[in-house]
């Protein structure tokens, strides 16, 4: 027998579960007692195994009825999810931008252009996720988003891409480090220190590629995702962080910032899409405030 089980289906069993007991699970979903054995009935059938143990005080799931539990739960979450996006467009909103960041371009290059977007068209939304480089441009390629900002560290396959900034990376110290005092640094310099990571995965690639081509690995002693942590360890001495320029500057604690001197610590961000010229009308007015930005001699690829 094909295993087929509806929302319904999950529903049901769930409520009996919860219940403990098929009669109030039956009385919960306004349901007949007989209609509700039959139907677990016909789905343990389906499924080849028992989901439900009845004893005397009433029935709980069997290991085959946790497993089944655990993925109606998540079944059923995404499709409340997916009710509530497209809830969204029912209420009368005229028009939502879907927008994949990577975390550098979400630090400091990207609020404040949608900021001015946003308050300029009225009608529309922008769903913002941030993403590391590499997923970003996948996801584009799926046509899981509109328009992806990705760092130049990555490789863009067919996408279409325009310059639009750039990006340093710097080296965070405490003040009393032996680098605190220096101008800029070179990469090698620092690769036999201790290092408080960011998770960004496509700086972390990156960085671990670069430190390769050296014979060497760098020594993370933690990776964190917000900056503030990264912060606080920096200035309690755990070790030192690379990171780019933007979300240095958003560092509130008093803490040394030197220049990362190769050329390569100059990250380039792009705006990337499938298709510039087939983009939707609201996706098209948001690539071209940004590219309206965008430094000279920016040209697509």
């Amino acid at each position: 027998m094909a295993m087929r089980f509806d929302l319904t289906d999950m529903r049901l069993f769930l409520t009996v579960v919860e219940c403990g007991s098929l009669t109030q699970g039956a009385r919960s979903m306004h349901l007949a007692l007989a209609s509700v054995s039959e139907r677990i009935a016909g789905m343990e059938a389906a499924l080849g195994a028992p989901l439900l143990e009845r004893n005397r005080r009433g029935v709980r799931a069997t290991a085959a009825g946790e497993a089944f539990e655990r993925h109606a739960r998540s079944i059923l979450g995404q499709v409340e999810q997916m009710r509530g996006d497209l809830r969204t467009y029912a209420t009368g909103l005229k028009g939502r931008i879907r927008v994949l960041s990577n975390s550098a371009a979400m630090a400091a290059f990207l609020p404040p252009h949608l900021c001015r977007f946003l308050a300029t068209h009225r009608d529309l939304s922008i769903d913002l996720l941030e993403r590391p480089s590499a997923e970003i441009v996948q996801s584009m390629v799926d046509r899981r988003a509109d328009l992806g900002i990705v760092a130049d560290i990555t490789d863009f396959g067919p996408l279409q891409t325009h310059l639009i900034a750039s990006d340093q990376l710097v080296v965070v110290t405490h003040h009393r480090h032996r680098l605190a005092r220096q101008g800029d640094v070179t990469f090698a310099d620092i690769l036999g220190e201790a290092i408080v990571g960011i998770a960004d995965t496509a700086l972390e690639t990156h960085l671990a590629e670069r430190a390769s081509r050296l014979g060497r690995q760098l020594d993370y002693r933690i990776q964190l995702r917000n900056i503030e942590h990264v912060a606080l360890h920096v200035e309690a001495g755990i070790g030192i962080s690379i990171m780019s320029s933007a979300l240095a500057r958003q560092i509130r604690r008093d803490l040394a910032v030197v220049r990362l001197s190769e050329p390569w610590a100059t990250r380039r961000l792009f705006l990337c899409a499938r298709d510039f010229s087939a983009l939707t009308p609201h996706a098209g007015l948001l690539a071209k405030q940004l590219l309206e930005d965008a430094p000279p001699g920016a040209s697509g690829q």
